[in-house]
C-alpha cells in the first residue's frame, strides 16, 4: 500500500462533528507519559446505534481526529463497557494518531440490546458491524482491529471470515480460546473464573460499581474458595447468581458440546491478515498468545510477537508505552503504509534477570533442551539417574483440608506476577530442588516443562510445578510454572509431561536454580479433594501421599548465551 499523509486527500463530504471526548478520558491521556504527541485534536460521536444481525441494538461511540483528510478506522469491540478506560486508551489515543475509532459495546453490556452469551455471538456481531461500515461516509474501505483480553477474542471472532477491508489486527494481552481460560485438562482455574465473573457482569456498568464488587469479591475469597461444597458460593460476594459462570463451572470437559465453537484458534491457521501479538511473562493467557503466533507462523502469515515484564494487567498500565507504541506502529505500516515504525525482527522479548529486551527472529528461538534432575537431600543436578532407575526420592503429604496456597504467577489479578517463595517453600507439602551457584550465566529461552515420575496413595492428586530463581542471599522468585491433574495407578510410579509455559530469562553467575514441586495452588485451581468427587460438590476431603521418583527432570530450553 503506497505512503500517503491525510493532507494530500481531498476532505471527504462528511463534516466532525463539534464534540470532545469525555473530560475523564480527557483527564486521564494529560496524564500518561512516555508516549507519541498526538497528531490531531479528536473528536467524539457517542451513543451510535448499530442494528445487529438479529436487529439487536448495539450501541457504538465513535472517534475521530478533526481534520481535513481520509482516514482508516479500528473497530474496537468490548464487553466492557465504552467508558474509562476504554475511551482515553483505544479512542482518544487512536483518533489523535489519525484513526476513526468504533469504540462498541457488546450486546446485552453498556446499552446494547440483546443477552451477553461468553463467544457464541462475536463473530455475527462483527460482521454486521462492518456491514454498518460500508455505509459510513468517513469509511474509507480501510479497517484494523485492536484490543486487549476478551477483546482480542472479538477480533479472532470477526477473523473467521474476514472482511475484504480487514488490513491489520492488533492482539493485546489476547484470548482465543476460553476453555483454556477456565481449565487446565479439567482442573477448574478458580481464581480466573471468578476474576472473569466480576469483570463481566460488573466493568460494562462503570467504574465505581466494577472496583467495589472487585474489593467484595477480595475481602471475601477466602470464605468462598474455602467453601464446602464450591458449587455457588461466589453468590453472595457478586450479589447475584450468573447462569454463564455456573455453566463455565459445571463443564470440565474440553470435549462436551457445551463448548462446540469457542476456541477460535482455527482462523490464526488460515488468516492472511497481518497480525500483532502482544502478551507479558506473567499474562494468564501468554500460552493463548504463543500458541496463536505459531500458527500464524506456519500458516505464512506477516506477524510479530512482543513479550514484556508483565502480567495481565500490568501490560495496560505499567507497559502502556511499549504496548501502544507497537499497536500503533503495527497500525500505521499496514493501513497506511508507512513501516518507519516498525522493528527489524518478527519477535521482540523482556529478559528477566538481566531486565533488558532482545530482538529475536523467531519464537521460540533454536535452543538446546537441557534436563535437571532431583536427588536426595534437595539437590538439582545435571547428573541423569541410571536408566530405569524409580527409586523414591522423596514423598510429602498434601492435605485439601489445609491446600498448598496460590503465590503469584500467571493470572488476571493484580496479585499476579513474581514473587518472593520463601513462605511458600517452608511449608512442608512443598518441595524444592535447588542447584549450585552458577559459574557463568544460563540464558533460558523458550518453553519449559518438567516430566514428572510420580504415584500416590489415593491415585487422586494434581500436581504444581515451579522454575525459581534463587539470588546469593536466598530470595527464591518465580520465573515460570506449570499445573496438571494426575492420573496414577496406586503406588506403581506414573508418566506426566507438565508444560510450564515460557520465558526469556538470565540467571546471573551466583544465582541458583530451583524446582518447585507441590500438589496444588489454591485458590489459582480448585482443590482437588483427594477422594475422586468433583472439586464443586466435595464436601470431604482424604489427604494424599505423593512420592517423586528418580526418573523425573525439569526441562530448560538451555540458550548459547546472550543475543
Amino acid at each position: 500500500m503506497p505512503s500517503r499523509t491525510p493532507d494530500d486527500v481531498a476532505a471527504p463530504a462528511w463534516v466532525p462533528p463539534a464534540g470532545r471526548p469525555p473530560l475523564s478520558s480527557r483527564m486521564m491521556r494529560a496524564a500518561w507519559r512516555g508516549l507519541p504527541a498526538g497528531r490531531h485534536e479528536a473528536g467524539w460521536e457517542p451513543g451510535l446505534v448499530v442494528p445487529a444481525a438479529d436487529g439487536s441494538p448495539l450501541v457504538t461511540d465513535h472517534y475521530f481526529p478533526r481534520a481535513r483528510g481520509d482516514f482508516p478506522a479500528l473497530l474496537v469491540r468490548s464487553p466492557y463497557g465504552r467508558g474509562l478506560p476504554w475511551s482515553p486508551q483505544y479512542g482518544l489515543l487512536f483518533a489523535e494518531q489519525g484513526f476513526h475509532v468504533i469504540l462498541q459495546s457488546c450486546r446485552g453490556t453498556a446499552g446494547s440490546g440483546g443477552t451477553f452469551d461468553l463467544w457464541r455471538n462475536e463473530a455475527a456481531d462483527a460482521r454486521a458491524t462492518v456491514s454498518w461500515l460500508r455505509g459510513q461516509p468517513w469509511f474509507n474501505g480501510t479497517l484494523g482491529t485492536v484490543g486487549p483480553s476478551y477483546l482480542g477474542y472479538t477480533q479472532w471472532a470477526l477473523a473467521l471470515d474476514p472482511p475484504p477491508e480487514l488490513k491489520a489486527m492488533v492482539v493485546q494481552v489476547g484470548l482465543h480460546d476460553p476453555y483454556a481460560l477456565f481449565y487446565a485438562d479439567g482442573a477448574l482455574r478458580l481464581e480466573n473464573a471468578l476474576a472473569v465473573g466480576v469483570g463481566m457482569h460488573y466493568q460494562h456498568q462503570g467504574m465505581a460499581p466494577f472496583l467495589r464488587a472487585a474489593l467484595r469479591l477480595q475481602r471475601r475469597l477466602r470464605g468462598i474458595t474455602a467453601a464446602q461444597p464450591l458449587r455457588g458460593a461466589y453468590g453472595p460476594a457478586f450479589g447475584t447468581e450468573l447462569p454463564w459462570l455456573d455453566d463455565v463451572m459445571t463443564h470440565p470437559d474440553a470435549k462436551d458440546a457445551y463448548w462446540h465453537g469457542a476456541s477460535l484458534a482455527e482462523p490464526a491457521q488460515r488468516l492472511r491478515v497481518p497480525t500483532a501479538l502482544i502478551t507479558g511473562w506473567h499474562d494468564a493467557l501468554a500460552d493463548q498468545t504463543f500458541e496463536q503466533y505459531g500458527r500464524l507462523r506456519r500458516a505464512g502469515c506477516e506477524s510479530a510477537l512482543l513479550v514484556g515484564p508483565w502480567t495481565h494487567t500490568s501490560a495496560l498500565r505499567q507497559g502502556w508505552p511499549e504496548v501502544f507504541a507497537e499497536s500503533l506502529a503495527w497500525l500505521r505500516a499496514h493501513l497506511y503504509g508507512d513501516p518507519s515504525g516498525l522493528r527489524p525482527t518478527a519477535v521482540r522479548v523482556h529478559t528477566g534477570g538481566e531486565n533488558t529486551w532482545r530482538d529475536l527472529d523467531d519464537w521460540p528461538p533454536a535452543a538446546a533442551a537441557a534436563a535437571w534432575y532431583p536427588a536426595p537431600g534437595g539437590r538439582l543436578t545435571r547428573q541423569a539417574p541410571a536408566p530405569a532407575d524409580r527409586t523414591p526420592v522423596t514423598a510429602f503429604c498434601y492435605d485439601p483440608a489445609d491446600p498448598t496456597p496460590s503465590l503469584g504467577g500467571a493470572l488476571l489479578s493484580r496479585t499476579a506476577g513474581p514473587r518472593d517463595n520463601a513462605a511458600l517453600e517452608a511449608r512442608g507439602d512443598v518441595l524444592t530442588f535447588t542447584g549450585p551457584p552458577l559459574a557463568g550465566p544460563v540464558d533460558v529461552l523458550g518453553p519449559v516443562s518438567a516430566r514428572l515420575s510420580i504415584s500416590t496413595d489415593t491415585g487422586h492428586a494434581d500436581v504444581f510445578t515451579r522454575l525459581c530463581d534463587v539470588d546469593p542471599q536466598g530470595r527464591s522468585v518465580n520465573v515460570c510454572d506449570g499445573f496438571s491433574p494426575l492420573r496414577t495407578a496406586g503406588q506403581a510410579p506414573s508418566q506426566v509431561t507438565v508444560a510450564m509455559s515460557s520465558t526469556a530469562h538470565r540467571f546471573s553467575a551466583g544465582h541458583r536454580i530451583r524446582w518447585q514441586i507441590s500438589a496444588g495452588a489454591h485458590p489459582r485451581y480448585a482443590r482437588n479433594p483427594g477422594t475422586g468427587a468433583s472439586p464443586l460438590d466435595a464436601t470431604a476431603f482424604t489427604p494424599v501421599r505423593i512420592t517423586l521418583h528418580a526418573d523425573s527432570a525439569l526441562v530448560l530450553p538451555r540458550s548459547p548465551g546472550p543475543a
